[in-house]
Formats: structure tokens, C-alpha cells, sequence
């Protein structure tokens, strides 16, 4: 233990430390460093953002599945499932408020709403998700700090009742996310009625994955009930591989073989761009391979123990990173006007896009606060141990 906590420490050094070069750049350079450009508006931390927010959505509705639906087989795994959505939902905010122009006036949102906005409107709904969110991980850890003379009946009504309202919440907001992406007319790769569902339907895979990793891994517990929570939610997470997977052929098999001109056309060439192009590894190699082969190879073995079902959950929600910027990139760098690529030279007008180091080292610095909101959380708030309420 004394070795896992040292090498820990290690690495949050190493990552702030890099991180916090990103950090310096941005905030003194702006985008200057980045390697956006007219076309490929979108990148890195776009991407990132939408995997955080997936991460937390997914692990939500996990949590909703013991205070909405009251499974008490995992109602020992409530506290870690809401605090993880907490801490994710923060990290998606951070990476994305890195992202934007004029980072000190994202409080225009609030002040100056523009209500026919996706994106506008999505800030209330994240909003009121986080609220709701930090009222339940405050019931679960400290209920006398909230709910006073009541009893532990109060509470698990106090917790049903957030999480009901919760759940759609979060399912509009993730699907929302989606949308963000769906309404772009102008980019034929996301103009998709399924971009939402899909994005959902990674939402659960991706933080149903980081669960599973976490207790099988991380619990304190090493008993008959732990391994029985681990095989549920290694079932759990099986299920919803195969249904994201079913999700994904008919997002890549329709426009693969509608050898159609046109914008239905440049869908094709996107979705080609990801099977065929020249990062072609990250969806057959990272996505393919490390997330869904191997998993389903760990998931439905005879020999599988809660280690491999632990692993099959961290190579699906790491490798699942590669889905978003599969999600992200390939829209903003397929040509839609023929010739345009050749008609102006700048290096801004360009259609390729690969993250620069300094997009990198910012990601590193987000991903290093997400450790330290982990270690408080494990260290302070007890959300690896086994407690009476979960």
C-alpha cells in the first residue's frame, strides 16, 4: 500500500508539473500555442470535455440505479459513484472554460443568456446537475449536515427524489451534448439524429467502465459481497459494450456503403477518415483492440476474476478518449467544397489537425487536478470504503 500511495505521489508530481507549464502558456498566450485553425476549430480539449462529461453522466446514472431504482446490491458503491460523476463533471467545466476565447467572461452566460442557444442553455442544465449532484454527496457522507432530526428513511427519500430529478437531467444533458455536435448542419459528420444517442449510450459505457476499474481495484473491502458487486457491474458494463457497439456499425456501415455525392458524400469521407486515414490506429488499434476486444475477451472468460473485470474497465474508459476525438476531429477536417483546401494558403487554413504540446501539457494539468479531487475524496470523504449507506 505503502508503494501504490509513493508511486501515486510520483506521478501527480510529474503530471502538475508539466501540467502546470500548459498551464502558464494559456493563460499567457491565449490559443497562440494551439493548433486550431478556421476549419479545424475544435480539438483536444473538446474532445476531453465531452469524455469527462460522458464519465460523469455515466457514473450518475450508475448511482441513480441504487437511489432511483433501489438496487440494493450496489448501494454500497452510491457515495463513489456520485463523488466520481462530482469530480468529472468539474474536470469537463475546467477543460472546456481552457477552450473558450475570453475565459473571464464565461459569467456572460448567465448575464447575457441567449436562450436560442444549445450551448447557453446547456449551462443551466449543468448547473442545476452539479447542484443536485453535490446535495446528494453531501446527504450520503454527512446527512446531519442536511437533513437534521430526520432519519435514515428521510434521507433515502431526500436521495430518490434528487435522483429522479436527476436523471433526466443528466440524460438531456449528455444527449444535449450530442446535439451540440447534431444541430452543425454545415459539418455532415455530425448532422446525425444518432450523435445524441450515441453519445448516451458512451456516457454509460465509458463511466459504467471507470466504476468497475475503481472497485474492483480501489474498494477496501475484499469480501463474497465485493466480488459480487465487481461481477454485477462487469455484467452490467458487457451489456452496454455490445449496445454501443450495435450503436457505432450503423453510424460507420450506413454512410461506408451510400457511395452517394453530396452531403450524405461527406459524411462517407469523414467516417473513412476514421477507419482508413492516416490515424487509422486510434479507432482500430485503441478503440477496436484495447477497448473493445480484450474487454470482451476479459469480460467473458471462465477464468475472469474482479482483477480482470477491474482491467476490462479501465481499457474501456481510457481507451474510450480515442472515441471522443474520433467523435471530434474527422467533422472539422473533411473538405465540404471541393478546391477550398487549395484556394487560400495559410496555416490556419488548413484541414489537419494534431494537438500541440502545449494542448497536451493543459490536459495534463486538468487531468492532475481530477487526482488530487480523487485523493481527497478517498482520503477525507471515505468514497472507497465501505460504509453503512454506501
Amino acid at each position: 500500500m505503502m508503494r501504490t500511495k509513493i508511486l501515486f505521489f510520483i506521478a501527480l508530481i510529474v503530471i502538475l508539473s508539466l501540467g502546470s507549464i500548459g498551464l502558464y502558456e494559456r493563460l499567457t498566450f491565449g490559443h497562440r500555442l494551439t493548433a486550431y485553425g478556421s476549419y479545424a476549430a475544435w480539438g483536444l480539449w473538446v474532445a476531453s470535455y465531452i469524455y469527462f462529461i460522458g464519465l460523469s453522466a455515466g457514473a450518475f446514472l450508475f448511482s441513480s440505479l441504487i437511489y432511483v431504482f433501489n438496487v440494493k446490491k450496489l448501494e454500497k458503491i452510491g457515495k463513489l459513484s456520485l463523488y466520481t460523476a462530482l469530480v468529472t463533471l468539474i474536470l469537463a467545466l475546467l477543460i472546456i472554460w481552457f477552450d473558450i476565447g475570453h475565459m473571464d467572461r464565461f459569467w456572460e452566460f448567465i448575464t447575457r443568456p441567449n436562450f436560442n442557444s444549445m450551448m447557453n442553455n446547456m449551462i443551466y442544465m449543468y448547473t442545476a446537475y452539479f447542484i443536485i449532484l453535490l446535495l446528494e454527496f453531501l446527504i450520503v457522507s454527512k446527512p446531519s449536515i442536511l437533513i437534521g432530526p430526520l432519519n435514515r428513511v428521510g434521507s433515502v427519500r431526500i436521495l430518490s427524489m434528487l435522483g429522479a430529478i436527476g436523471v433526466p437531467l443528466a440524460t438531456l444533458f449528455h444527449g444535449g451534448v450530442g446535439a451540440l455536435f447534431a444541430v452543425v448542419g454545415a459539418r455532415p459528420y455530425w448532422f446525425s439524429a444518432l450523435f445524441p444517442v450515441l453519445f448516451l449510450a458512451g456516457a454509460l459505457l465509458s463511466g459504467g467502465a471507470l466504476l468497475t476499474f475503481f472497485v474492483a481495484y480501489l474498494w477496501t473491502s475484499k469480501d463474497e459481497e465485493y466480488k459480487g458487486i465487481v461481477s454485477m457491474l462487469g455484467r452490467l458494463v458487457l451489456f452496454m459494450l455490445f449496445f454501443y457497439i450495435l450503436f457505432e456499425w450503423a453510424e460507420f456501415s450506413i454512410p461506408w456503403w451510400a457511395g452517394i455525392s453530396g452531403a450524405l458524400g461527406v459524411h462517407r469521407e469523414s467516417a473513412l477518415l476514421v477507419l482508413t486515414g492516416p490515424f487509422w490506429w486510434v479507432f482500430w488499434v485503441v478503440h477496436i483492440l484495447f477497448g473493445v476486444l480484450i474487454p470482451l475477451a476479459l469480460l467473458t472468460s471462465k477464468r475472469s476474476n474482479s482483477k480482470l473485470v477491474g482491467l476490462a474497465g479501465l481499457l474501456i474508459s481510457l481507451t474510450f478518449m480515442g472515441v471522443r476525438l474520433n467523435s471530434v476531429i474527422p467533422g472539422a477536417i473533411t473538405v465540404e467544397l471541393k478546391g477550398l483546401e487549395e484556394a487560400f494558403q495559410s496555416n490556419r487554413l488548413v484541414y489537419y489537425y494534431f494537438p500541440t504540446l502545449h494542448e497536451w501539457l493543459v490536459l495534463f494539468f486538468v487531468v492532475g487536478v481530477g487526482l488530487i479531487l480523487m485523493y481527497v475524496g478517498v482520503r477525507f470523504f471515505g468514497v472507497m470504503k465501505v460504509s453503512k449507506n454506501g
